[in-house]
């Protein structure tokens, strides 16, 4: 069943590489506050690095001055992936946190996952962008194609926080 707005954000774990390497970061520390969270089908793809990462990074501030606390970026990919991308792109200097859903489980229980074979992409998120606060759902936006990025924009999600 895909997240809908009103839903609590699910119990998990992702990876992100720390000083010792990686480490667990509890999905449960995600439900402080308001957070912006937004998913996608792979790090160094095209449009997840050419459209919306950027996006982000580009809107960061408008979203810290609008009370959210955090901006967390949710891909399956690796943690050595993820901590290159986000220094690749910026993310990391613009206080995006990106996490690595290594196995795909968080991507399942949010009802994201989806399977690209042409593209070789398997196990993958659907491109989304959420607003949680205290851990539920207020805002959900899911592309309906993995190759656009328009709904789950940063400054389309922004224009809803």
């Amino acid at each position: 069943m895909t997240i809908t707005v009103g839903d609590k954000l699910p119990a998990g774990k992702a990876l992100r590489v720390g000083d010792s390497g990686p480490e667990e970061v509890d999905l449960a520390e995600l439900a402080s506050g308001r957070v912006a969270v937004f998913g996608l089908p792979g790090a160094f793809t095209g449009t997840c690095t050419n459209a919306h990462m950027p996006s982000f990074i580009r809107s960061a501030d408008a979203f810290r001055d609008k009370g959210i606390s955090r901006i967390v970026c949710l891909t399956v990919n690796d943690p050595f992936v993820t901590d290159a991308w986000a220094r690749a792109t910026g993310a990391d200097k613009a206080g995006i946190e990106v996490l690595a859903d290594a196995d795909g489980s968080v991507t399942k229980a949010l009802g994201l996952s989806f399977d690209a074979p042409p593209a070789g992409l398997y196990g993958r998120c659907k491109r989304f962008a959420a607003l949680l606060n205290e851990g539920s759902f207020e805002v959900v936006e899911i592309e309906d194609s993995p190759g656009t990025c328009s709904v789950s924009a940063g400054e389309a999600l922004l224009e809803k926080a």
